[in-house]
């Protein structure tokens, strides 16, 4: 069967080795791995240990060590391939059918390592040649020691385009072209891919070299060429499920307990030189669910490190798109942030290793992450732009797969979003005043600034939005006792509605100094203009029993309080048409239904007005 190396290793991926093991030997949680007593030995003291983000077992005694296939073949001593069959079963994966080439496919495999170990051990050479000249004055600016350049194995790629055929000319064209070294055009002779580049390798995480990365030396000369170019993907080599340094940097993560994600395989290689050696980086495309996955088997938190412009930022939150549906309990991601216009080469440069220690110490959460970046995509200076930045998070947290972190995220991110939209009033700062002189204490009458008097009116002269609405303003005036009783409705209408808001925030203010047991008014140094069709309302009427004036008030704020909170709530409701068609359909349906039963108490609310006024004219 074609069993290829990247198949087995997404089968070892999505097998939790812990439960594997766990049916035949009782394990023991221990920090972040499992022991028990030896199987493959005699002991009492347990020195046999799994480890899940790794993969594996290890025996310190024995030295027994291995994976999930591993197990059942030496443990349970099945057949290598009833073992595979049996994880691939649990983990929801279909063996590839029997093929009979499958041999002489794994023997090609072979062959396109020995293609690219040979190129590898070229490039090596051409730059430590003549040719290397400017690729070894382009690596000491870069300030990279000779045993960084070593350790990574720079190269150089000449410009010749036929120059890598003539010196791998024991390997067949066809081969070269495979593993990615050569590129065909059709009706023309096919030639080198790296051409004039400072070369890096791409292993896997055995150490093999697997594929080429190449930096472009003489931008100038070249204006077209890309900056940076990778091997395509072959038979060796899938960008999407390879991390570049992964090899080196996760047992360097095993020691330090993080793991460090850039966004070029440079700045990993800047990052190790400085003494930071858990760097990876992806290869040319946002970070994929297969390597997110990787990361979580080195560590559970990793930390995404990308550059501080636009681009970076907007390469972040594409990984934590990614990331969102996958979150498990315990398993994120962290994000660093870099200064503005700096990547973490520029930033060691600049500032030296200490400045990016400090940085990494103290990394974003990626629920913060998510909260700054949506509240910074758009403006938020109307109430239409605050319910997009609410949609916008919540279509976030319904990709989040886990239900308890979805519901977690979900409380989170709508707490953060009231005490942003909603903040609470200023309250004012008690001071009592006592008369000694004159008895028991009054509080006197509060007066309205002249900002307030000039809110209240521009909405009486017409900037509200009908004479209802005028007319509660006019009935709250004469009645402030009613402000308290109506804070909670008068303060959603005056979020609701820009035109009539600035009058009743003012009108608020002052009722919190209202002393309510000695029935105190509200001061008008002028008075305010009459609200029009005065004799609609009965609570405006001079001879109004204060009581039944009160009640109709109350009816009046209720009314005008109601009608834009379900207008708003229809507009929510047409909004989401896109998402759930059906849901959204049904609601605007109900809405409406209470809209125009609003509509009528609305109109009957004023024909009994004009009725009473009518009885009593006559």
């Amino acid at each position: 069967m074609a069993l290829s190396p990247q198949w087995l290793d997404e089968l070892r991926m999505r097998t939790t080795l812990s439960a594997v093991i766990g049916r035949t030997l009782r394990l023991t949680k221990a920090g972040r791995e499992f022991k028990a007593c030896c199987p493959f030995h005699n002991e009492k003291t347990p020195s046999f240990y799994v480890n899940d983000e790794k993969g594996f077992y290890h025996c310190f005694g024995c030295e027994a060590h291995g994976d999930a296939i591993r197990w059942l073949t030496d443990q349970r001593g099945m057949p290598f391939m009833d073992a595979v069959k049996e994880l691939a079963a649990e983990a929801g994966m279909e063996v590839p059918a029997p093929d009979p080439r499958a041999a002489q496919q794994a023997e090609k495999r072979a062959s396109l390592h020995d293609v690219t170990a040979a190129a590898q051990e070229w490039f090596e050479g051409n730059l430590r040649g003549s040719d290397g000249v400017q690729a070894r004055g382009y690596l000491g600016r870069r300030g990279f020691s000779d045993a960084t350049v070593r350790e990574f194995g720079f190269g150089y790629a000449p410009e010749d385009r036929q120059a890598l055929k003539r010196a791998l000319a024991t390997f067949e064209e066809p081969m070269l072209i495979e593993a990615g070294m050569r590129i065909t055009v059709e009706d023309k002779e096919p030639y080198d891919r790296f051409r004039g580049r400072l070369m890096l390798p791409i292993h896997d995480t055995r150490g093999r070299v697997i594929a080429f990365g190449g930096r472009i030396l003489d931008g100038e000369a070249n204006p077209n060429a890309p900056k940076y170019l990778n091997s395509p993907d072959t038979p060796l080599f899938d960008k999407g499920r390879t991390l570049y340094n992964l090899h080196r940097a996760a047992p360097a993560a095993r020691q330090s307990g993080r793991m460090i994600v850039v966004e070029g395989y440079m700045d990993a290689i800047a990052l190790a030189n400085a003494g930071i050696r858990e760097a990876v980086a992806p290869l040319g495309t946002a970070l994929t669910e297969n390597q997110i996955e990787l990361l979580w088997r080195q560590v559970e938190r990793p930390i995404l490190c990308f550059d501080g412009d636009n681009a970076g930022q907007r390469a972040a939150m594409r990984a934590i798109s990614r990331a969102l549906p996958m979150l498990r309990p315990a398993h994120s991601l962290s994000i660093v942030r870099l200064p503005a216009g700096l990547d973490p080469d520029d930033l060691l440069r600049e500032r030296g290793l200490g400045a990016m220690e400090e940085l990494l110490a103290r990394p974003a959460s990626l629920l913060d992450t998510l909260w700054e970046f949506e509240k910074a995509a758009a403006p938020l200076n109307s109430p239409e732009d605050k319910a997009g930045l609410k949609a916008r998070l919540l279509d976030h947290v319904d990709s989040i797969q886990h239900p308890d972190i979805r519901a977690l995220y979900k409380r989170e991110l709508l707490e953060r979003f009231s005490a942003f939209a909603f903040p609470p009033r200023p309250q004012r700062e008690f001071r009592p005043r006592v008369d000694w002189k004159k008895g028991p204490f009054r509080q006197p009458a509060p007066t309205l600034s002249p900002d307030a008097r000039d809110s209240l009116t521009r909405a009486m002269k017409g900037g509200a939005r009908d004479a209802l609405t005028r007319a509660v303003i006019a009935g709250l005036v004469k009645y402030p006792d009613q402000i308290i009783r109506h804070e909670e409705a008068l303060s959603d209408l005056a979020r609701r509605d820009q035109n009539v808001g600035p009058a009743l925030d003012s009108l608020l203010e002052a009722a919190e100094t209202l002393d309510l047991s000695a029935q105190s008014t509200i001061s008008l140094e002028r008075g305010l203009p009459a609200p029009p069709e005065k004799t609609a309302f009965a609570f405006l009427h001079e001879g109004t029993d204060p009581v039944d004036a009160r009640e109709d008030l109350a009816e009046a704020v209720s009314l005008l309080v109601e009608r834009p909170a379900l207008e708003a709530a229809l507009a929510a409701a047409t909004a989401r048409f896109e998402r759930d068609p059906e849901g959204s359909i049904a609601e605007q349906a109900r809405l409406r239904e209470r809209l125009l039963a609003l509509n009528e108490r609305l109109k009957r609310f004023g024909r009994r007005k004009a009725a009473a006024d009518g009885e009593s004219d006559s």
